[in-house]
């Protein structure tokens, strides 16, 4: 009996050494192929031929395929571990816009040249500013985690007008203003005025950044827009801003552009596994 028993598991052995072997399937597509549910108890583990030992993982270890002709490998699932007190960059994005906005004589702000400081102030409705254009590509929505956070905005814009060359000793220029608004309240403005240069359709460069602390938990919008405040000289000339309105430049060079940078103090802190 023992000699027919050892006879049937050399058999079965070379059997698996050479064929593949099916559980109920007579058609097996890999060495070893299991048709139904399968239950594994205790621990799977791992062939090492470098050293012929066998790996059965450790806690919380995941089993990865390598792929065809490679055996799988634990790996620890590796969550980042953050230091309480201190600010980590979870939020960041940009978005662009090349249709932009552009405003003729009448559009000018009915705001006073002496009444701007006391009009534009930090937690202004966007609704209540008139004139203001938004740049609509730029209007976006962000999420935020913690009740400590500091959101940065960067924007950066060209604007152009349809002045001709003129002389050193003329006056011909307009004001305009840019702000960024989340929820719908102004946190950062900046004022410039582009001037008549001796060329014609000059254009300027606009960047602004804006810094807003600790935001609510939840989703925030964020939109930027634009006002001309007031022309010198140029009562029927056109201000662009995001846009080109001559051919010295392009729809590329004009676009706009915002940077949206939000770090935070996180309230959930997960340890590396190893």
């Amino acid at each position: 009996m023992m000699k027919k028993l050892l006879s049937t598991l050399l058999f079965t052995s070379g059997l698996l050494a050479t064929a593949q072997v099916g559980i109920k399937t007579d058609a097996p597509k890999a060495k070893l192929d299991v048709n139904g549910d399968i239950n594994f108890r205790n621990k799977i583990g791992v062939y090492n031929s470098a050293d012929n030992t066998i790996f059965q993982g450790n806690n919380d270890q995941l089993l990865v395929s390598r792929g065809e002709g490679f055996p799988p490998i634990w790996k620890s699932l590796r969550i980042p571990e953050y230091e309480p007190n201190k600010f980590y960059l979870i939020y960041n994005n940009s978005f662009s816009d090349k249709v932009g906005t552009s405003f003729t004589a009448s559009d000018d702000s009915t705001v006073a040249f002496s009444s701007r400081g006391a009009t534009f102030t930090k937690g202004k409705e966007l609704s209540t500013l008139s004139n203001f254009k938004k740049i609509d590509g730029l209007s976006k929505t962000i999420s935020v985690f913690s009740s400590q956070s500091k959101a940065y905005f960067q924007f950066e814009t060209v604007v152009q007008a349809d002045f001709g060359a003129v002389g050193t000793a003329a006056d011909t220029s307009i004001d305009y203003a840019c702000g960024i608004f989340v929820d719908g309240k102004l946190v950062n403005l900046r004022q410039r005025n582009l001037k008549a240069i001796t060329t014609s359709y000059p254009f300027l460069t606009h960047t602004q950044i804006g810094i807003v602390d600790n935001l609510g938990t939840g989703n925030h919008s964020v939109d930027v827009a634009c006002t001309r405040l007031g022309s010198y000289g140029a009562a029927g000339n056109t201000l662009t801003i995001g846009t080109n309105v001559y051919t010295n430049i392009n729809g590329f060079i004009s676009q706009s552009s915002l940077k949206v940078d939000v770090y935070e103090v996180p309230q959930v802190f997960n340890n590396i596994i190893n």
